[in-house]
């Protein structure tokens, strides 16, 4: 006789079952910890997705929230804002830019620049505008921007996709030189500067230099999607700027609340007045609470020197990990820059997030075969040891129990 079926009682009977997740629930963290309910403690190399720019509970930022809670959480875009135009300021002073609209996510934001690009060709005449798109890219999950990213199990099951994309390789100057000639609907390029959920792919600093060249050439707008490698990642506010160029419209997100929920268009020139009283607004966006959180996440970044630290840890993270994985066969490539890292491997490797967790470390892993690292940005020299030391050992002995694909 068979012995009865075990059934697993689910944990959360009344959340829709939109994440495969692991078998924990977080407590509390401070700094780049984390523990869970069971009092167990984790060393936090995912950050919540690159967001947590300043850790946990942070002592800066925990009381000016509480304050401004205290004070006003929500008004509505019916009233100016000072703390709006506030965080405005900074952005257009760090990045170069003239304009900033704000919203509430990564997706809200590539959905308006995706809005803007539409506009800018429907205010040249071109009736049906083009954006040109990349291999592998990830902008969001709905409709729009599902359709811009590349991934087909991101788009099964919600065709049909929105039209008005070409899809290009990245780091292929030839591809949108063909596109050029050949598409003349064509009114933006959008990509990542470097790519998160595919792979963590960066785009060359002579491939964005060529782009900037192209868009110039053609009239098109240059739309750099920095949600998960803007706001100090890499070691400089936006990642574009490691090569010397300025975009046109940029979408920023994750990083800039430090956990509240944000998001930003910061728009040069050419497009900061595209979009004008009645084509595109937002309930939340702008809110008082998220724009407090931005305004003291820049502050405390530059107060701390975190642009100079993502930097210094984030290379000794990297040769950390090329010093111990390097040789071991089966590591294919690691990439990336400051703290946001990528571990290719050569065989799907979704069990290391399980095999990391149990081992006390939070990471992802991303397009089936990348281990990605985005932790918090207050990471010390003695945390990245302590990922090295944790995670190699479990990327080789992984390797050694399974078999390429």
């Amino acid at each position: 006789m068979n012995a009865p079926e075990t059934v697993i009682a689910d944990p959360e009977p009344h959340v829709m079952h939109t994440y495969a997740r692991l078998p924990m629930a977080m407590s509390h963290g401070r700094g780049c910890w984390v523990w869970d309910t069971a009092g167990k403690r984790y060393l936090d190399g995912l950050g919540g997705i690159a967001v947590n720019t300043l850790g946990h509970a942070h002592p800066k930022l925990v009381p000016a929230l509480q304050e401004q809670i205290g004070r006003l959480i929500h008004t509505s875009n019916y009233y100016a804002s000072p703390l709006q135009e506030n965080l405005a300021s900074t952005l257009c002073e760090l990045s170069g830019l003239d304009r900033v609209f704000f919203c509430n996510s990564g997706l809200e934001a590539n959905e308006a620049a995706l809005k803007i690009a539409r506009k800018f060709g429907h205010d040249k005449g071109i009736a049906r505008p083009e954006i040109i798109v990349y291999e592998k890219a990830f902008h969001g999950r709905s409709i729009a921007t599902l359709s811009a990213t590349a991934n087909p199990k991101i788009h099964a099951g919600f065709e049909p996709l929105v039209e008005g994309f070409v899809r290009v390789p990245l780091n292929d100057v030839a591809a949108i030189d063909e596109v050029a000639n050949t598409r003349p609907n064509v009114v933006a390029v959008f990509l990542e500067v470097i790519q998160g959920e595919g792979g963590v792919n960066p785009a060359t600093t002579d491939y964005l230099r060529a782009i900037r060249r192209l868009c110039d050439e053609n009239d098109w707008l240059l739309m750099l999607d920095e949600v998960q490698c803007g706001i100090g990642r890499t070691g400089k506010w936006f990642a574009h700027q490691w090569a010397g160029i300025l975009p046109d419209v940029m979408p920023l997100a994750k990083g800039l609340g430090s956990g509240v929920p944000v998001g930003a268009v910061v728009c040069g020139p050419r497009a900061a007045t595209v979009l004008q009283p009645g084509n595109h607004g937002t309930t939340f966006g702008g809110n008082a609470l998220a724009m407090r959180a931005g305004i003291e996440t820049l502050r405390i970044m530059r107060e701390d020197r975190l642009l100079e630290n993502a930097s210094a840890v984030g290379a000794a993270l990297r040769a950390g990990l090329v010093r111990e994985l390097s040789d071991v066969t089966g590591v294919v490539e690691i990439r990336g820059q400051g703290l946001m890292l990528g571990i290719e491997l050569d065989r799907p490797c979704g069990e290391l997030l399980g095999r990391a967790a149990e081992a006390g470390l939070l990471l992802s892993v991303t397009a089936e075969r990348v281990v990605r690292l985005v932790p918090p940005l207050i990471l010390n020299a003695p945390e990245a040891d302590q990922i090295v030391a944790i995670l190699c050992p479990l990327i080789e002995s992984f390797l050694q129990e399974t078999v390429p694909s």
